[in-house]
């Protein structure tokens, strides 16, 4: 009964019987939310640990039907690594070689040249989960002054029972698209301690209903623009035989309108977490409760911002923070910034997925953020070019910088989303490579603009 009324939805919808399954899944978190909030927030954790699970498994059944075993595999080897392995390095290299193989293998025997919903979609969020609760056990043998902040908090005293780490896993705000949390916040949820009100549900709801009516807003414009702004349309005849400047402004408004895709799933899934209690931030400097610890994006800060950077930094907060504390600032014993970068862009890429795209986009993504921060560098050391930034034209170079920035946001976007080589390069050679050129251009040209605009007083080193 239920596929034909799917099929019927998704026909109505104009979308994909698996995208239309994707969000009634992240939606269904809301109930969930309630049951629990209503139901069971007095409950044992054994029983809270159950629900969380068999609700998660649910969805991912209704998604992947058999092929939920991948999940369950990997946790229960997971699993089995913290109790027989220890606290060790080799515990930690074990499960993230196994973990990141797994992956990979999925992605290698599932691969196709469009984009997807299958068990590797969920899966990839899940490899994150895993790898980051074995780094967690393993700094939880160390002492605290060996540890920064951040890993304090995460760190495990104990090992975790079975049922725990499925309940963490299978989590039902986060298991499909994420966020990513740590065992530590998940542990704190399911003992009641995530909550603006001792020993009640948190007064979580309008904080909840915010963020849902957000998503619901982005996943809207998605839905009415993202038929007139198709990934196919790049590879017609219609598209190479548009002038240069239409081409370009074309790629600007279909990133636009793209990473909605992504942001409505992201800010639906943070009101389920924040209606159970999982987004309880504490408190500010006001006094004011915080419902940000499942953020995975700022979408004011994600519209407004001229930066790349600033993007950068209001896009996936959370997969980003997982990757800084865990493989970048990891890498600190290679003594080189650029290189522990471009090792963690690498990672990235990889986690994503095998298609060339996912390379091309992350290594555009390395120059961009770096030429940004030289010419922001610049500007600060530059007394010409911060007077001018201070002038009263800075309303009109915002609206340049923002639609020079939105130009090029989009410009790494396009092989992240056509994957395979053969479309990305018929795409870039149509626009003539403007991106690679620009940038490379750039910076190349930045440090003789710097002797030009820098007195030789204020130069500092880079």
């Amino acid at each position: 009964m239920a596929a034909p009324l799917l099929e019927k939805l998704s026909e109505s919808l104009g979308s994909p019987e698996p995208a239309v399954r994707l969000i009634l899944s992240v939606l269904i978190g809301y109930p969930c939310a309630l049951v629990y909030r209503r139901f069971l927030f007095h409950q044992p954790v054994t029983v809270l640990h159950l629900f969380h699970t068999l609700s998660g498994l649910a969805l991912a059944a209704f998604n992947f039907g058999s092929q939920i075993y991948h999940s369950a595999v990997c946790v229960l080897v997971q699993f089995l690594m913290l109790r027989l392995m220890g606290r060790t390095v080799t515990a930690v290299l074990s499960s993230f070689i196994f973990q990141m193989v797994y992956l990979l293998a999925g992605y290698y025997f599932t691969a196709t040249e469009e984009y997807d919903i299958k068990w590797t979609m969920p899966h990839c969020v899940l490899t994150l989960k895993l790898i980051g609760l074995s780094f967690d056990y393993y700094d939880g043998g160390k002492e605290p002054s060996q540890l920064n902040a951040e890993q304090q908090r995460a760190a495990l005293p104990t090992v975790p029972s079975l049922l725990e780490v499925c309940g963490f896993s299978y989590f039902y705000g986060g298991f499909l698209v994420g966020p990513q949390f740590t065992l530590r916040s998940y542990q704190s949820l399911v003992a009641g301690q995530l909550t603006d009100s001792p020993g009640k549900p948190p007064n979580s709801v309008m904080p909840a209903m915010q963020r849902f009516g957000l998503g619901l807003l982005c996943l809207t414009i998605y839905a009415i623009f993202s038929p007139h702004l198709s990934d196919s349309y790049f590879l017609t005849d219609e598209y190479g035989a548009q002038p240069f400047w239409y081409r370009c402004v074309f790629i600007m408004l279909w990133a636009k309108v793209i990473l909605y895709k992504y942001v409505s799933c992201w800010v639906i899934a943070e009101g389920v977490c924040i209606l159970s209690g999982l987004g309880y931030n504490g408190v500010d400097e006001n006094g004011n409760h915080r419902w940000d610890a499942c953020a995975n994006m700022k979408v004011w800060l994600f519209e407004t911002t001229p930066l790349f950077t600033g993007t950068i930094s209001s896009f996936n907060i959370n997969t980003n923070a997982w990757v800084a504390r865990h493989v970048f600032k990891r890498l600190k014993f290679l003594g080189n910034k650029i290189l522990s970068q471009v090792a963690t862009l690498l990672f990235l890429a990889i986690w994503h997925g095998l298609h060339s795209g996912y390379i091309i986009c992350f290594s555009m993504e390395f120059i961009i953020v770096n030429v940004e921060k030289q010419v922001q560098a610049l500007v600060k050391d530059s007394p010409v070019l911060t007077k001018l930034a201070n002038s009263p034209f800075y309303p009109l170079i915002y609206v340049v910088q923002q639609l020079f920035h939105w130009l090029f946001m989009g410009y790494p976007l396009v092989p992240f989303c056509l994957f395979t080589y053969d479309k990305w390069l018929k795409v870039y050679s149509s626009i003539y490579f403007c991106g690679h050129l620009f940038f490379f251009t750039a910076f190349m040209v930045l440090p003789y603009l710097r002797k030009a605009l820098v007195p030789k007083r204020e130069k500092k080193q880079d």
